[in-house]
């Protein structure tokens, strides 16, 4: 992995987490913040499925997103922020357990652009099932750290 720019990074990025409306709107939280990896835990609740029971797709997308986004931060200055410019998600199987984990981690840092991934799984009577493959591009905002 990279070197660590600002060895705060798991506070900022718990402290950024803490801000995301979306996230506290659908239930998320991320207990995991390490360099070049997050994850967010999502319970399953009626608030956020779709007609069949499964949690939406939509939802899916949301914490893949801000999972692999997050993991981005964590190689980035203090003073820079981060912002998705890309994704691609694949559903794999239904979102369909008690809860969902997103897994998200860097791939390829730099300066100016960073691959992450993200991979989501249902949890059910203890067992994990892949739901979700992303891949996503991410911007570096230098000199646009958050307040």
């Amino acid at each position: 992995m990279t070197k660590i720019f600002d060895p705060h990074f798991a506070e900022r990025v718990s402290a950024s987490f803490a801000r995301q409306n979306a996230m506290e709107l659908i239930q998320a939280t991320m207990p995991v913040i390490e360099h070049g990896r997050t994850e967010i835990h999502l319970p399953h609740w009626t608030g956020v499925e779709q007609q069949h029971g499964f949690v939406h797709g939509g939802v899916v997308g949301m914490i893949a997103d801000s999972a692999a986004g997050y993991a981005a931060m964590t190689v980035v200055p203090e003073t820079a922020s981060v912002l998705t410019v890309e994704f691609k998600m694949n559903l794999v199987a239904p979102a369909d357990g008690e809860k969902l984990i997103a897994r998200g981690k860097v791939v390829r840092p730099g300066k100016t652009l960073i691959i992450t991934q993200a991979e989501v799984f249902a949890v059910k009577d203890g067992r994990e099932t892949l739901c979700a493959l992303m891949q996503q591009t991410i911007m570096v905002m230098h000199g646009k750290g958050e307040k």
